[in-house]
C-alpha cells in the first residue's frame, strides 16, 4: 500500500478541524463514528469529490459510540458504527444501518527480534492475556504454540481503547466466543472495565501509537493501521485450528461465510467465522441514517456518493485491506433504501 499512515491520519484531523469550524455550506454531507474505517472512508471522499460537481463531505472519526450519539442527536447527516444495531433497536430510533465494508482487527505487539507474522496466538490464550492470566511472554502458553521462537522474558502490557468503540466491541464479542472465562467476567461492550496495569489509546490510531512506545506491549487495531504503521502482527488459529496471517485472503474467506439475505436490519457478527483459510476476527462496519428525510437534496447527494463508493470504490479498499461488499449484498442494500427512506 502506498498511502502514509501520516497521510490517513492528516486526512482525519483536517476532516474534523472542518467540521468544528462551521466552515458548512450548501451541498455539504456530515458525518461521524468509527475509526475502524477511517482510512478507506478519507480515500474514497478525496476520490469523490473530484467528481462530485461541488458536494463536499465531512467525517469526524471520533469512534463509534460518539458517532452512534451524534446521529442519534442529529447534529450529522450519518452517523458510523462498527457495532451493528438489532432491528427492533433501529425501528425504535427511526433508523436504518447498512453494511459499507468488512475489515479484520489484528493483534499487534512490540517484541523485539520478532518480525511481523511470526507470533501464533490462539484465541484462548489472547484472552488470558487481556484477562491478566499471561503476563510474560515467554510463558509456557505462549512458548508452546510458537516452538521454534524466542520470545523474550518480558513483561506484557495490554493495551486497549480508551474510548467507547466498535472495535472494541468486536474484538470482546470475538473473545466472548472463544473463551468461557471472558464472557463471564468481562461480555461483549464497546467499553470494558480493563484490569489494573493496563493502558488505553484513544481511537485505533491512539492504540497503535501506545503499541509502538511501550516495549512487550499487545494491542488490537483494525488492519490498515497495523500494516501503515509497519506493526508488528500476529498470527492467529482460527475456528477450524488453522493458523493464518492477516491479509486479503484470509479476510476475504471469513467474509464469504456471512449470510446478508437473512440478517434482519443489515444485523451481522463475522467472528469466529469458520473455515479453514478465514481469519477469526473481522468486523463489518455500518452507516446509519433517518427514514425520514425532510431534504430531499441532501439525501440524494448522499445515496449517490454511497453508490459511488459500493459501485467504484472496491479496488481502493482493496488496497487497504478492507473486503468490499459483494454484489448481492450491495443489491439488497440498495432495495432497503427504495423501501424504507422517505422524502
Amino acid at each position: 500500500m502506498k498511502m502514509k499512515a501520516k497521510t490517513i491520519i492528516a486526512g482525519i484531523s483536517s476532516a474534523i478541524c472542518l467540521a468544528l469550524s462551521g466552515t458548512l455550506h450548501a451541498g455539504t454531507l456530515n458525518g461521524a463514528g468509527a475509526t475502524f474505517p477511517a482510512p478507506l472512508y478519507q480515500q474514497w471522499i478525496s476520490e469523490y469529490t473530484k467528481i462530485s460537481g461541488g458536494v463536499k463531505i465531512n467525517y469526524q472519526a471520533v469512534g463509534s459510540g460518539a458517532g452512534l450519539a451524534q446521529i442519534r442527536a442529529k447534529t450529522v447527516d450519518f452517523g458510523a458504527s462498527d457495532e451493528p444495531l438489532k432491528k427492533e433497536e433501529l425501528d425504535k430510533d427511526g433508523m436504518i444501518q447498512f453494511p459499507m465494508t468488512m475489515g479484520a482487527i489484528v493483534p499487534v505487539v512490540n517484541l523485539p527480534d520478532i518480525k511481523p507474522g511470526e507470533l501464533k496466538l490462539t484465541g484462548p490464550v489472547l484472552a488470558k492475556i487481556f484477562m491478566g492470566q499471561i503476563t510474560v511472554w515467554n510463558d509456557p502458553e505462549v512458548s508452546k504454540i510458537n516452538e521454534g521462537l524466542k520470545l523474550p522474558d518480558m513483561k506484557i502490557t495490554v493495551v486497549h481503547r480508551a474510548d467507547g468503540s466498535g472495535t472494541t466491541w468486536n474484538f470482546t464479542n470475538y473473545l466472548s466466543k472463544v473463551s468461557e472465562d471472558w464472557s463471564k467476567k468481562f461480555g461483549c461492550a464497546k467499553e470494558i472495565a480493563w484490569i489494573e496495569g493496563t493502558v488505553g489509546g484513544q481511537k485505533n490510531a491512539g492504540v497503535a501509537a501506545m503499541v509502538k512506545r511501550i516495549k512487550g506491549a499487545i494491542g488490537y487495531v483494525e488492519s490498515a493501521y497495523a500494516f501503515e504503521s509497519k506493526m508488528t502482527y500476529t498470527q492467529m488459529q482460527n475456528k477450524d485450528g488453522k493458523f493464518v496471517q492477516p491479509d486479503n485472503d484470509s479476510f476475504q474467506a471469513a467474509a464469504e461465510n456471512a449470510d446478508w439475505k437473512n440478517a434482519p436490519g443489515f444485523y451481522m457478527v463475522l467472528t469466529d467465522q469458520a473455515g479453514e483459510k478465514s481469519w477469526p476476527i473481522m468486523a463489518s462496519t455500518y452507516i446509519l441514517i433517518y427514514k425520514s428525510q425532510p431534504d430531499k437534496e441532501k439525501i440524494d447527494s448522499l445515496l449517490k456518493y454511497y453508490t459511488w463508493c459500493y459501485d467504484s470504490g472496491a479496488n481502493l479498499a482493496k488496497k487497504l485491506n478492507y473486503v468490499p461488499m459483494p454484489k448481492n449484498v450491495v443489491d439488497l442494500v440498495k432495495e432497503a433504501w427504495q423501501k424504507n427512506l422517505t422524502k
